[in-house]
């Protein structure tokens, strides 16, 4: 397993174009509008932000702006942040001696002076600023190149499974799941995909008579083009690619706008439709994946081309963004937590309880990652 694990690494590190380039475009323009996020509300706020860093160690390369911003590029390239005026600590605070010298003009522009609802504010700025990214990216892509569907109409049927079963037949076109309108192959795919051992009555067309099939999809562990495995719920049933199912339609800006939000709503109602089956027992754990996916998933895809890039930082933007909204301390969901429980005491917990809390929140980061990174290593050597 060690030579193998070896050679996956070396090949993964072999072409810099192949895999860093790319992953460090999709990384840095994620957490660059995660992080504009928090430093324009914090700006609309009146608060003073000292450091805008893209990665995390020694600079790279620098500006101070006009407002005393360092604007700077860091070593390590896994994340970023923003440091506000009086943020000395991982309560967000200034030390208790830095705190009672400040005056009143230092207080009005300082993060840990400003109202709750304001620190609130620029808090949630960081993750709304992911899910704006991903719908600009969705829309553009819906509005450039229009949508392109396949009718979920059955163009054949595999022996032995969930279909056949459940009594489909060839020119079946699947009109509902469940109450879900289906409108293409890709629809159908979608929901199929994240229903696997759960009974789905499905409403088909044929020959002009609607019939509803009960069919319970099977989860199967099939390969994409790159070899990747991916456990999902499996029908048995294949495509029609008859030209007459083939649709290429434009889509004017309002209709992508709003499939841009139907796109990231989607990634979202997914992604906690796993987290939620991980914790049930549902789903296994090992489709959580850390930097080393993501550099392998940015090379693949960049194969494919820009647009298939871009859509990948859209998905990414959305799941890191979502993320950060747990209530996990370190997180700014932990941090939203934390000024909930403010507003409903009158008065924040104490420095020492949210240092506790900031303790308990790194190490239950430090074990995602160390999780993450452990499947990332177990899924290259069995690629």
């Amino acid at each position: 397993m060690g030579l193998n694990f070896l050679s996956h690494l070396h090949a993964l590190g072999g072409g810099v174009t192949e895999y860093v380039i790319p992953f460090l475009f999709v990384l840095s323009l994620v957490v660059f509008f995660h992080e504009l996020g928090h430093f324009l509300i914090a700006r609309w706020c009146g608060v003073r932000v000292l450091v805008f860093s893209i990665g995390f160690g020694p600079e790279i390369v620098g500006f101070n702006d006009r407002y005393g911003t360092r604007w700077k590029i860091s070593a390590v390239p896994l994340g970023g942040f923003v440091k506000f005026f009086g943020d000395e600590n991982v309560a967000s605070a200034p030390t208790g001696a830095r705190a009672a010298n400040m005056d009143a003009s230092e207080c009005a522009h300082s993060f840990v002076f400003q109202p709750v609802l304001k620190r609130a504010a620029i808090v949630v700025a960081g993750p709304l600023a992911n899910f704006v990214l991903a719908i600009v990216i969705f829309t553009a892509i819906f509005t450039l190149y229009g949508k392109q569907t396949v009718s979920a109409r059955v163009d054949a049927v595999q022996p032995n499974s969930a279909a056949a079963a459940a009594g489909f037949q060839p020119g079946d076109l699947v009109v509902a799941i469940d109450d879900h309108a289906i409108h293409s192959f890709a629809d159908m795919q979608r929901i199929v995909g994240t229903s696997a051992g759960e009974a789905l009555a499905i409403t088909v067309d044929r020959g002009g008579t609607r019939r509803v099939l009960k069919a319970t999809p099977t989860l199967k562990a099939v390969k994409d083009n790159f070899g990747n495995v991916h456990r999902i719920g499996i029908l048995g049933i294949s495509r029609s690619m008859a030209a007459e199912d083939l649709k290429l339609h434009p889509v004017a800006l309002p209709q992508a706008a709003w499939m841009g939000v139907q796109e990231t709503w989607f990634v979202v109602d997914r992604t906690l439709s796993y987290i939620g089956g991980v914790i049930v027992g549902r789903e296994a754990a090992d489709q959580l994946g850390g930097p080393i996916r993501i550099a392998q998933m940015s090379g693949q895809v960049a194969t494919i081309g820009f647009v298939a890039l871009i859509h990948l930082t859209a998905v990414l933007s959305v799941s890191i963004g979502l993320l950060n909204l747990f209530p996990i301390p370190m997180l700014d969901g932990g941090h939203l937590l934390f000024y909930l429980i403010e507003a409903m005491r009158g008065r924040p917990l104490s420095e020492r309880v949210q240092e506790f809390g900031f303790r308990i929140g790194l190490a239950i980061v430090l074990m995602l990652m160390i999780f993450a990174t452990f499947n990332d290593i177990v899924h290259l050597t069995t690629s």
